[in-house]
């Protein structure tokens, strides 16, 4: 099969959505189903490194021109199957494989589809041969509105890579931040205004009643966005900013580093599709910490994996992060292992059979 991949985040850029992406058109051309898969997103990089079969196109960052593209890019070549890789281009997508009368697969992540959407979208969705969801909270969230048999949509969910594992805490890395000595706490993700369901305020708040039971713990926030100066202003007012380091963005092959230094990963949101970085956590071998409302449930396997949390409970925040960081929480690295990539890959698999059939 020929697939033509409409994403948003391809290869070469950051973020949950784009690590998803990037893993699923990995498992995508390891299948020997596949036999070319043409990716066009909307934001990439031009030098990243491919899988084999997979040609990704120069990005769109306008949607109104990405959109032209697409339709052009489905007008002009054939292929078998019609990726859509976020809900916001369902119409598109369902557009450009209803001209090609081929089978249409839809990815949903999260927040996106947890809300009724307007008729385009649900007449699109109606015509997907294949939903695949990030979780089951998510899935069951987007049945609830949408028009679609419930037997069409599947849970597929995120992967973890195998540089993530146990491994001593870097010295230079903790000299540079100044978390020499210091016990630490972790948060992976966006820094944005549209995204603070994730929680890093509600740990912000909880910092002072941490520190007054673990005086050494510090408080690591990894990623970027236009929030930080809100979050910054939070910690000055709570009176821990000195407890507080904004690492900024890392690049994906340095965050195996960031997880090393940490001793607990927390991250109580009330919004997330699933939460890749807490596998990564996980599998780091870090304790881990996540809401009880979202996909986190699935991500952290109902708890088997991690501590789930109410997001709204500062005690309870608070209790969790200190046991982990007394060392009253146990591990579960191996438990991130039913989350593999060779288990994605054989579930990817078998999704493209039901497709080619």
């Amino acid at each position: 099969m020929r697939l033509l991949a409409l994403v948003t985040d391809g290869f070469g850029v950051s973020g949950g959505i784009a690590r998803y992406n990037q893993d699923l058109m990995a498992a995508l051309s390891q299948s020997a189903a596949i036999s070319q898969i043409a990716v066009l997103p909307r934001r990439a990089s031009a030098t990243a490194t491919l899988p084999a079969k997979v040609r990704q196109l120069a990005p769109s960052a306008g949607r109104a021109s990405w959109s032209v593209r697409a339709l052009a890019l489905g007008a002009r070549q054939r292929f078998d199957v019609v990726l859509c890789g976020h809900l916001n281009a369902v119409p598109l997508a369902a557009a450009i494989a209803g001209f090609g009368r081929v089978p249409l697969w839809v990815q949903v992540h999260g927040i996106e589809a947890w809300q009724r959407r307007g008729a385009a979208y649900r007449r699109g969705l109606a015509t997907a041969t294949l939903i695949t969801s990030v979780s089951r909270y998510t899935r069951a969230r987007l049945l609830r509105w949408a028009d679609v048999a419930p037997e069409r949509v599947r849970v597929l969910p995120n992967t973890v890579g195998s540089q993530y594992g146990p491994r001593a805490k870097p010295r230079g890395l903790a000299n540079r931040l100044g978390l020499s000595g210091r016990r630490v706490v972790l948060t992976v993700g966006r820094l944005s205004t549209s995204e603070r369901y994730k929680g890093h305020d509600r740990l912000i708040a909880a910092l002072p009643g941490i520190l007054a039971r673990v005086p050494d713990a510090a408080y690591l926030v990894v990623g970027s966005g236009d929030d930080r100066p809100r979050l910054e202003r939070l910690a000055r007012e709570a009176g821990v900013h000195e407890a507080v380091v904004f690492a900024g963005q890392v690049a994906d092959t340095e965050l195996a580093d960031y997880f090393a230094l940490a001793d607990v990963f927390a991250m109580p949101s009330t919004g997330e599709g699933f939460g890749i970085a807490f596998l990564e956590a996980a599998a780091s071998g870090l304790p881990v910490i996540g809401g009880s409302r979202d996909g986190s449930v699935d991500a952290l396997a109902e708890g088997r994996i991690g501590r789930l949390v109410d997001p709204d409970a500062r005690a309870e925040i608070t209790a969790a992060v200190v046991d982990a960081l007394v060392g009253n929480t146990r591990t579960c690295a191996t438990e991130a292992n039913r989350f593999a990539f060779n288990r994605f890959a054989t579930h990817v698999d078998a999704l493209l059979a039901g497709l080619a059939r």
